[in-house]
């Protein structure tokens, strides 16, 4: 039994399939492989047949070389992924399966419910045929996205709040930015995207849900990058509101704040959520005290979901604020001297030495083009992935921590610094160090114990 396979690719869509992808022991593949075209060459073509692929009318030479091996030596079955791989029009597709079945080959689609025993030329293939019709001009539109993915083009749809639609490329709308470059700021300033969310609504009237604003902080957009649907980013394509640094800085306080209980990110006190009680192993949330004709307040750390039996009982706020500021101002220069920076130091030079290797052959794709080893097309086309590899590198190096984390940690190794912070400044320093705060008492004397996140 002699098995076959046949793949047209289109380039800007998908991927050619591996011979593992098949699922069959198959003796030979033919593989076409579609060349984009440019955008005037596709609105010529457009003209020229409705029908007919924007991204080159294919020779399909390999398809070709089926065909005249099927007329010396028969193949039992041909298996291809779409019927629509045949050819660029229902009529083209309806021909060759009309040659193959009369040469005796059973065609297999994998990735449609078709098999030639199961579909005789009849309503039932036109039926099928329709349906191909449809999905052909829905692959024509994706294929027109594409175009404009390698043109670096913004994607279709909404522009984001601060930009409006340039020539090409998203611009930075003036009007609307300001309160954008406001809201990280205040972002930045004081880590809680709910009291930035507020803010923002204090000041400018501009009310946005908080998931809005995460959407924002994580929008690459305001970083001077274009994100398409496929889940690939360019970056440096238009003039950002955040540069690079801000930006790492963002991506920080998001991680840090998810490690967090749910709201406490906004809370005002600086040790809210991240003290842990670690007998019953649950949170200890800040709660006030105060007496009836008096202005002053008590606050005490409790636990709400204690299972102890009797509970834990409530600890001094103040007390374990004073012994968090000793471990730290003591323990901190320890466990950043215990990091193996020459390692750290090793990644970030392998990253950005693998940034310069794809940004030189990215220089070099205009004198490929003058030589003409490189078509206008193909060239676009290595361009746009080396983008995308850039920009996923690039991420890699942002999250890495910051080289001066030594001298930051020597900084806020003084007691001083800590007590003339507010509670809204420290509760924004405790969470860029501290991961966790447990605590304990025995003999009626507290014990705590400070994890760094590093």
């Amino acid at each position: 039994m002699k098995i076959i396979a046949y793949s047209y690719t289109n380039p800007l869509l998908e991927s050619a399939p591996d011979q593992a992808d098949w699922g069959w022991e198959v003796d030979r593949v033919y593989e076409d492989l579609g060349k984009p075209e440019s955008s005037a060459q596709a609105t010529r073509e457009s003209y020229r047949h409705a029908t007919r692929e924007s991204f080159g009318h294919a020779t399909r030479t390999q398809l070709q070389q089926l065909f005249t091996d099927c007329e010396t030596e028969p193949a039992d079955y041909l298996l291809i992924r779409r019927l629509e791989e045949l050819g660029d029009t229902v009529e083209e597709i309806s021909d060759r399966l009309h040659k193959l079945e009369a040469m005796g080959v059973a065609i297999i689609a994998t990735e449609q419910p078709y098999t030639s025993e199961n579909y005789p030329l009849g309503a039932d293939l036109l039926n099928l045929l329709n349906a191909i019709q449809r999905q052909q001009r829905s692959r024509r539109i994706r294929q027109g996205h594409a175009r404009n993915r390698l043109e670096v083009a913004p994607p279709p749809g909404k522009v984001p709040y601060g930009y409006r639609r340039g020539k090409g490329k998203y611009t930075v709308d003036r009007s609307t930015s300001p309160v954008v470059k406001d809201f990280f700021e205040h972002f930045l300033l004081y880590g809680s995207l709910r009291g930035s969310v507020r803010y923002l609504a204090k000041k400018y009237g501009k009310k946005i849900s908080v998931t809005t604003g995460r959407r924002w902080l994580t929008n690459p957009v305001y970083r001077g990058n274009t994100a398409y649907q496929n889940g690939e980013i360019i970056s440096n394509t238009h003039i950002p509101i955040i540069s690079k640094e801000e930006a790492a800085q963002v991506d920080r306080l998001l991680r840090r704040n998810s490690r967090l209980p749910s709201r406490t990110a906004s809370a005002r006190r600086s040790l809210a959520g991240l003290v842990v009680c670690a007998e019953c192993q649950s949170h200890l949330t800040v709660t006030r005290v105060t007496q009836r004709n008096q202005d002053k307040e008590y606050l005490y750390l409790r636990s709400t979901s204690c299972p102890q039996r009797p509970k834990c009982k409530a600890i001094p706020y103040q007390e374990v604020l004073e012994h968090t500021i000793e471990t730290v101002c003591r323990d901190l220069p320890l466990a950043v001297a215990g990091m193996n920076f020459p390692q750290l130091d090793a990644v970030k030079n392998n990253l950005a030495q693998a940034i310069a290797r794809q940004q030189e052959i990215l220089a070099q794709l205009p004198a490929l083009i003058e030589t003409g080893i490189l078509d206008i097309e193909t060239a676009k086309l290595r361009a746009y992935k080396l983008r995308t590899e850039i920009s996923a590198l690039e991420a890699k190096l942002a999250t890495l921590p910051p080289v001066n984390l030594r001298s930051v940690a020597q900084a806020v190794s003084i007691p001083q610094f800590w007590l003339d912070l507010s509670e809204t400044e420290r509760r924004f320093y405790f969470r860029e160090f501290i991961r966790q705060i447990d605590i304990t008492i025995q003999n009626k004397e507290l014990q705590l114990q400070v994890i760094f996140i590093f």
